[in-house]
């Protein structure tokens, strides 16, 4: 690849990440925002976004997947191996409450919801280092491994909530899903 062709690769996948994270945004805000709507926000031309993604269920197909790759490189920054299962969990909500916006709009939009897997290679770790604190001690074996991973869902979504309509802080929210998560799985 000639460097003109890697600086022109460059440009167009931070120009088609631009207009993703513009989309969360945007989308989020508003799940029935025009596409012009994204491209302003994006800093891009109508017609940029349309080269891009020519209809709408392609921009949402690409929300998708851009959304569940950022699961997956968050899931892996918690470092799930290490510490006790319960310290792992921990860790694990921190970096999926930086993603609240883009999770509040997966967790908003049924048709986004439908795409999830349960049973991809992300959840399966989870639902393993729920099993880890089972058997570890750090985590109640009385809640199933699903009833626990739905419960950090559960929590994620009221701190976001929380933190987005500014009845808390972001760091107060965060705090407060921490401490409910500690005091319910102990066991």
């Amino acid at each position: 690849m000639d460097v003109h062709t890697a600086a022109e690769t460059g440009t167009r996948a931070r120009t088609r990440r631009a207009i993703l994270d513009a989309a969360v945004t945007v989308l989020t805000a508003d799940p029935a925002a025009a596409l012009a709507d994204i491209a302003a926000a994006a800093g891009v031309g109508r017609t940029t976004v349309h080269r891009y993604f020519p209809e709408r269920a392609e921009l949402l197909t690409a929300l998708s997947k851009h959304v569940w790759d950022q699961v997956v490189e968050a899931t892996h920054r918690a470092r799930l191996d290490e510490g006790t299962a319960a310290q792992a969990l921990g860790r694990l909500c921190q970096e999926y409450f930086d993603l609240g916006t883009v999770l509040t709009l997966v967790f908003n939009d049924p048709a986004q919801a439908e795409t999830w897997d349960e049973c991809s290679p992300t959840d399966l770790a989870v639902l393993d280092l729920i099993g880890r604190g089972h058997r570890d001690g750090t985590i109640d074996p009385a809640f199933s491994a699903a009833w626990v991973r739905d419960l950090l869902w559960a929590l994620l979504y009221s701190a976001w909530q929380q933190s987005t309509t500014g009845q808390v802080s972001r760091h107060d929210a965060l705090d407060a899903c921490l401490r409910a998560l500690r005091k319910v799985i102990a066991p």
